[in-house]
């Protein structure tokens, strides 16, 4: 189930790594690029030896867009980049992309709408792809 601040797609034939390429792949034919992966499953282990299903957090970065968003908000970059999650379950995955809408609402800036408006037109042809 997507949460009410971002949107999900589970892909019950894709495994974890595939799922990752793919979206990267998806993500970057709209123009993101990622800077931060970040492997919390990976931390957990190492910093509390916990066991937990592959849980990938990639954030994703349209430069333009980017740079759009920080000339309306010059503190914007407390909620970039788009964190795109990527979570094994079982055989399958389940992609979560956060919504820029969101981000808007978090500001009240509504020089964000046209930013925010594309940013999550381009995350939804994303998922459409998957």
């Amino acid at each position: 189930m997507a949460p009410n601040y971002g949107f999900a797609k589970t892909l019950p034939d894709t495994p974890f790594a595939d799922a990752v390429t793919k979206v990267t792949e998806a993500l970057a034919a709209e123009g993101f690029g990622i800077l931060a992966t970040i492997d919390v499953s990976a931390t957990l282990k190492k910093k509390l030896d916990v066991d937990l299903r592959p849980y990938t957090i990639l954030g994703a970065c349209n430069p333009n867009l980017a740079n759009k968003a920080l000339a309306a908000e010059p503190h914007i970059g407390l909620l970039l980049p788009c964190n795109v999650l990527v979570q094994g379950e079982g055989a399958g995955s389940t992609v979560s992309i956060m919504d820029p809408q969101a981000m808007m609402q978090v500001t009240g800036n509504s020089a964000l709408h046209e930013v925010a408006d594309e940013a999550e037109a381009r995350l939804r042809r994303v998922m459409a792809a998957l």
